[in-house]
């Protein structure tokens, strides 16, 4: 995708990629923002629990939170596609702020429809930083290879969010209660939300001024529509692992492992994440696609045999390390295959999908959780599935003769 812009590029592709203007800003923003879709879930279920309420509930709202925020993505997507980021963002976080303040007053025990109420509130309206995210990097990095640099990292540093996210949470919660955690999650998706819509680059940034944009959507390419049900595939892998971490740690006797697996996964993907980034990859980027799905399917391999815990702490790191490589190249697909005027809601369907299939992977995990050499390999199964739809799709990936609108967003001057 090649940024209309009045002037060339005249940054070194030496210079470190955090140094170059905006991108330290709208990283940390972004990861600071989006820490409540790690947080709200721990602390609404701490909350629920201390009022009295049993862990059903709790479980029931983190549900209703994590679907209406998977729904909420792509049509919050599509309105900063027509009307730009700052309005949108500013609203939808001013809404979820609002419903997440209120919940420690309202006893989900007494009270469970308001609260549900509340929880779906804040879940449909969490604001689409992450698209906004990979929209702006076009504008901040016309260089393509910076460019695929910077998704790169801030793909693998998303699993920040989730190492960094609970832990904080549930110390808050030690000290001053599951409330005093609930705003401490408020506030943080405000600061970062501020620290992003206030920045040069979204602040400018225009939808695209193409008709054409207005009446084609994303799920009308049928290239995009497989992408996004390949992906579905790769959360279903991320969220049966969450609860099969659970599952081992219950087995051996050793509550850490439902941390640390998880984090193994994450730490993995952030230094998959900054490897990628650092080099040229040889051949198309349909290939690259489905190179990574092949490694990423091969990689939890191993763990299907259900491995000893250490062994396993360390082997997820492996579908970590190319997890980062494979999202990105999803997202550069999405970046060339959108139509005009789309992009950032056909990113906020490949975020909604990825969501999909960890609620989906959850839920099925959690039926399995007594056996556990079936909770071992449903990861693998899951990345299976992202191969096998990869591997039926290729034809509709073609680049050649896509009618997706490469620029499609105006990039004034960023002061």
């Amino acid at each position: 995708m090649t940024p209309r812009t009045g002037r060339p590029p005249a940054r070194s592709t030496s210079r470190p990629l955090l140094a170059e203007r905006h991108v330290a800003r709208l990283l940390l923003g972004t990861l600071t923002g989006r820490l409540p879709n790690g947080m709200a879930p721990v602390a609404i279920l701490l909350l629920v629990t201390e009022q009295g309420g049993t862990l059903a509930t709790g479980g029931l709202l983190c549900a209703l939170y994590g679907l209406a925020s998977a729904i909420g993505q792509p049509v919050l997507g599509r309105m900063v596609d027509r009307r730009g980021q700052c309005g949108v963002t500013s609203s939808a976080v001013l809404v979820t702020t609002v419903c997440l303040l209120l919940l420690p007053y309202i006893d989900a025990g007494t009270k469970p429809t308001l609260a549900a109420g509340l929880v779906v509130g804040a879940g449909l309206s969490t604001p689409p930083l992450e698209a906004n995210l990979r929209a702006l990097w076009s504008t901040v990095l016309p260089d393509p290879e910076r460019r695929r640099a910077a998704l790169a990292l801030d793909t693998g540093a998303q699993g920040l969010i989730y190492i960094a996210g609970p832990p904080l949470v549930a110390t808050l919660s030690a000290l001053h209660g599951p409330g005093a955690a609930m705003t401490v999650t408020a506030a943080l998706g405000v600061v970062g939300a501020a620290m992003v819509i206030s920045a040069a680059p979204s602040r400018t940034w225009r939808p695209a001024s193409s008709r054409a944009g207005r009446f084609s959507r994303p799920l009308r390419h049928s290239g995009l529509r497989l992408l996004f049900l390949a992906v579905v595939g790769v959360g279903f892998a991320l969220g049966t692992m969450n609860v099969w971490a659970v599952a081992v740690a219950d087995h051996h006797g050793m509550a850490l492992l439902s941390g640390l697996i998880p984090a193994a996964l994450s730490t993995g993907s952030l230094v998959g994440g900054i490897l990628y980034g650092r080099r040229h990859w040889p051949g198309r980027l349909r290939g690259q696609l489905l190179a990574t799905a092949a490694l990423f399917a091969l990689a939890w391999v191993p763990l299907a045999a259900n491995p000893a815990p250490l062994a396993a702490t360390a082997l997820t790191a492996l579908p970590g390390v190319v997890l980062t490589a494979l999202i990105t190249c999803a997202f550069l697909m999405v970046d060339v295959l959108a139509p005009v005027g789309t992009t950032t809601e056909a990113y906020a369907w490949l975020i909604a999908a990825v969501g999909a299939g960890q609620a989906a992977g959850t839920a099925l995990a959690g039926l399995c959780a007594g056996h556990s050499t079936i909770g071992a390999a449903l990861p693998a199964c899951g990345a299976a599935f992202t191969l096998a739809v990869l591997l039926g799709a290729r034809k509709r990936l073609s680049l050649s003769g896509s009618t997706a609108g490469r620029g499609c967003h105006r990039r004034p001057h960023i002061a």
